[in-house]
């Protein structure tokens, strides 16, 4: 049995798949009217894109940004994402800040999950994992590939791993190239929430031709997917409003 995550009153890996919406404000001001945007918003997790963030390099503004954007999001959970170039990202930092970031920030409690790259050390990674969970935080251990679709066996793999180096969400995004490389993904996932997980899973198949697998997580066994307010993180992103209702006509036919 599959089990799940419940923070700040919501459950992930129950139901319908959990929306969640990027922030990629590049200004502080930019952020706080974002947050306050999407508090108005049916979603369900905000996530922020500190990539996207023109001070992402200076630990202490970071640290300020957080305590604002909590502070306007309240009891929405939220997502701590540096995400590097490498996986889709908008700017490089070092492995050792990268490392250094995601500490100090699960150290503040005030976001709920950061997300952490599968391919960084993994010994770097355990580590991270052990301090987020002492701090009450929550890790998605993710990996994206922008150019192609792995094999169904290499994506349940690398899902695989995820969870055994103790993500509490394991996250793969891949891009398609044809409708039988969204079918891979889809095989992918539904193997892998059968057979093997024990934890929620996230999956996705990216732009235009992969929007279905953005819709049907229920079916196949994504917990989570993620929609667009204005501007998007990744292609393919569906508009929050009409992402809610497609998920809910699909809901209460499953």
């Amino acid at each position: 049995m599959i089990k799940t995550i419940t923070v700040r009153g919501l459950t992930i890996g129950e139901g319908a798949p959990k929306i969640c919406v990027p922030m990629v404000g590049e200004t502080l001001l930019e952020l706080k009217a974002e947050a306050a945007h999407l508090k108005t918003l049916d979603l369900d997790l905000v996530e922020w894109r500190v990539d996207f963030f023109e001070h992402v390099e200076n630990i202490g503004k970071v640290k300020e940004a957080a305590e604002e954007i909590r502070a306007i999001l309240a009891d929405i959970p939220l997502i701590f994402t540096f995400r590097s170039v490498k996986e889709g990202g908008e700017k490089e930092i070092s492995g050792e800040y990268y490392i250094e970031l995601n500490k100090l920030v699960a150290e503040t409690e005030l976001v709920d999950f950061i997300d952490i790259e599968l391919f960084n050390d993994e010994k770097e990674v355990r580590t991270l994992i052990e301090i987020a969970h002492g701090y009450g935080v929550y890790v998605i251990l993710s990996n994206h590939d922008f150019e192609n679709t792995p094999s169904k066996e290499e994506i349940v793999s690398r899902l695989r791993k995820a969870q055994e180096l103790g993500g509490d969400l394991p996250k793969m995004a891949v891009m398609p190239t044809c409708a039988a490389d969204v079918l891979t993904l889809l095989d992918a996932t539904n193997t892998m929430n059968e057979q093997y997980a024990d934890r929620p899973i996230i999956t996705m198949s990216m732009g235009g031709k992969g929007v279905i697998s953005r819709l049907a997580g229920e079916l196949f066994g994504s917990a989570l997917t993620f929609g667009a307010a204005n501007k998007t993180s990744a292609p393919g992103q569906v508009n929050v409003l009409e992402l809610r209702r497609v998920l809910k006509l699909l809901h209460a036919n499953i």
